[in-house]
């Protein structure tokens, strides 16, 4: 009987933040874990080595070639695409499959959680108040709010586009087209450790600008040279 729900991670010289996860990951049979390596890191290897149920396969660099291929790799009806330097909510799993709560419809083509940072300060606390309004009035989560779609659904929008950066706003303005979506209030906890390093503003005014290029129809291929700078 294959499980319910495939959680999809990809990775890229993400070992010690995989760990961490697969750490607070127990082991079931409703779920299978399939981590995607864009490279060779031996870190990786170590953290999928100590868990015999989770399945290391490895892709292109490329979150969203990475993201198509675990989706592919998987067998559950539902396909969950996880960042590595998330932690899963209590409750999660039945946020997935038990159908939508929170007053949303009951049979949802997918979904996503609600933002949330391992932080304590008041930066923090702004920036997830600012999503949170975001995904309010546009719809328009991230990537690091974990998205959750229906195996057919996924299929029938023919996955993530092969695009060096934004895929994940461009796949959820094609999601929430697909019909009703679950938009979860179990918070997922991402790792601030980016804002740490570039600065709260700094960052976050970046993304803002970058998203904003996007809408005005800059390439994604001359995004992602801009956010690497």
């Amino acid at each position: 009987m294959p499980p319910a729900v495939s959680i999809v991670i990809p990775v890229l010289h993400d070992g010690p933040a995989l760990r961490q996860l697969l750490d607070a990951l127990p082991a079931d049979p409703d779920c299978e874990v399939i981590v995607v390596d864009g490279g060779s890191d031996p870190a990786v290897d170590a953290a999928c080595a100590i868990r015999p149920d989770v399945r290391l396969i490895r892709a292109p660099a490329g979150r969203a070639g990475q993201m198509n291929a675990g989706a592919a790799a998987g067998t559950g009806p539902w396909l969950f695409f996880l960042h590595a330097d998330s932690l899963l909510p209590q409750g999660w799993f039945t946020a997935i499959t038990g159908g939508g709560t929170d007053g949303d419809a009951a049979s949802p083509v997918g979904g996503w959680f609600r933002f949330a940072l391992d932080d304590r300060s008041w930066q923090a606390r702004v920036l997830e108040r600012l999503v949170a309004w975001r995904v309010a009035a546009f719809s328009l989560p991230y990537g690091d709010q974990g998205f959750f779609v229906r195996r057919e659904v996924f299929a029938a929008m023919g996955g993530f586009r092969d695009m060096p950066l934004m895929e994940d706003v461009e796949f959820a303005r094609r999601l929430v087209r697909q019909g009703p979506v679950h938009r979860s209030s179990l918070p997922l906890v991402t790792s601030a450790r980016r804002w740490h390093r570039d600065g709260w503003f700094r960052r976050s005014a970046r993304n803002a600008v970058l998203v904003g290029l996007y809408f005005l129809g800059v390439d994604p291929v001359r995004l992602a040279r801009l956010y690497r700078t």
